[in-house]
């Protein structure tokens, strides 16, 4: 797999990403530079979690698709909509006090780890409603534990981000970044 041009129709190659989720739904904006890049919206009432992702003007550029009706490993793919082709696979490990996923490629090699950096905030969070307004942080590491990025909340009304990513090692940026997009939705922040 190659380092660049990993999604068809869409170059997310760039280091700093924001995203915005609107007020009320799963409905995601994402800026590069402050331009908007992508947008997504949560299919609802599915029997598989799909989160279709398209750029700009509308086009379909890659969909998060649960691998399961019910999914409680988190076994996600992101798929190419213009090739069919599965970028990565997201799984998410099941721990009670951090959000831990493996990003992997379609041949099961792991690519990164995106995990939440505060186990006593998580746990926090996990009992009531009021913590959930405290922004969430996660860590961004290749296999060896590398530092890769970050995704950074924000103190604000709506849920707003920012995904860094500056070395990829041998992941794809495009995929590490589609990943980072796509846990924010999966997770509920």
């Amino acid at each position: 797999m190659s380092r660049e041009g990993v999604l068809s129709r869409v170059d997310l190659t760039g280091e700093r990403y924001t995203v915005e989720q609107a007020y009320v739904r799963n409905k995601y904006q994402v800026f590069e530079n402050g331009e908007l890049v992508l947008r997504a919206k949560q299919k609802l009432f599915r029997m598989r979690e799909e989160f279709p992702f398209v750029d700009a003007d509308g086009e379909p550029v890659f969909t998060v698709t649960a691998g399961g009706v019910l999914d409680i490993a988190g076994d996600y793919s992101v798929v190419d909509e213009a090739t069919g082709e599965t970028v990565a696979v997201l799984d998410k490990n099941f721990t009670l006090l951090r959000h831990v996923w493996q990003v992997r490629d379609p041949d099961g090699v792991e690519l990164a780890r995106i995990e939440s950096r505060s186990a006593a905030l998580e746990f926090l969070r996990g009992l009531s409603v009021l913590t959930a307004i405290i922004p969430h942080r996660y860590d961004i590491t290749g296999p060896g534990g590398t530092q890769y990025g970050s995704i950074e909340g924000q103190l604000s009304v709506r849920d707003r981000y920012d995904i860094t990513v500056q070395e990829t090692g041998d992941a794809p940026r495009e995929a590490l970044v589609a990943a980072a997009i796509a846990i924010d939705a999966l997770e509920g922040n």
